[in-house]
């Protein structure tokens, strides 16, 4: 549909999950794709299926230094920026009394404070208009036990949407939140749960989803690319749940 024709994008942890199957969409619709990862592994599996149409930048999402010099490869690049979805993230979900500070410390690194400084990062080259999409959660919304530190950073990141919101809409900017419940991603298998432990999980969470399933990253995918589109321009500071209906029981 070329929704996205000759926008400039950028994808943090756009290398596997959901930030995956959304370059594959942004591409589609007509877009010029940077994408951010840590992974050399995800990052060479999305260079053999996106050869040289993606610009790939490796970049810790928790570093705050680390965004300044993302902002300065993306300038270089593309000149200036008309997307921006932050995806990059990390879920830890263990009891309360299982948390230290080092390891609360980076769950807030990645998932608020990175996405803080990139945003300010980026401010010279945004362009008017920008779409900046944030990938938020319903454990914001849910007291789902072990989720207490990753819910937080959610809560946070979904809260700055608003504020920023009113901050940036003066240049053209544009700040909105997809917030997908529980979806088939690489996210569960990096828990640290032995395969038993982790398909019992997995069947306890599915048991808490009206749908009776898992989401899909194509059904994720396909919310960020309205977001990101003119036809979104009237959507500001939203919040889009995208969960199965697993918020609403």
């Amino acid at each position: 549909m070329n929704r996205l024709n000759g926008k400039r994008a950028l994808i943090t942890g756009g290398t596997s999950g959901i930030g995956l199957e959304t370059a594959r969409q942004f591409l589609a619709e007509g877009a010029r794709v940077a994408v951010t990862g840590t992974n050399p592994e995800t990052i060479e599996k999305a260079r053999a299926e996106f050869g040289n149409d993606v610009l790939y930048l490796r970049a810790d999402a928790g570093d705050v230094a680390e965004q300044k010099r993302l902002a300065a490869s993306v300038g270089k690049a593309f000149g200036q920026l008309d997307v921006l979805f932050v995806n990059a993230g990390i879920a830890a979900l263990k009891p309360i009394e299982q948390w230290d500070e080092s390891s609360w410390d980076r769950s807030f690194a990645v998932n608020l404070k990175g996405p803080f400084f990139l945003v300010q990062a980026l401010l010279p080259i945004l362009a008017n208009p920008t779409s900046i999409v944030l990938n938020g959660s319903v454990n914001a919304h849910i007291g789902m036990p072990t989720s207490s530190v990753y819910a937080a950073t959610k809560a946070g990141l979904i809260s700055m949407a608003r504020t920023l919101s009113g901050e940036l809409i003066g240049r053209g900017v544009r700040v909105n939140v997809v917030s997908p419940g529980p979806v088939s991603t690489p996210l569960y298998g990096k828990l640290g749960m032995t395969p038993d432990a982790l398909q019992k999980t997995a069947a306890s969470i599915r048991g808490q989803v009206p749908a009776g399933r898992f989401g899909e990253p194509s059904e994720i995918a396909r919310a960020i690319v309205f977001l990101a589109s003119d036809e979104a321009a009237f959507t500001v500071g939203s919040e889009l749940v995208i969960d199965g209906g697993m918020s609403t029981i």
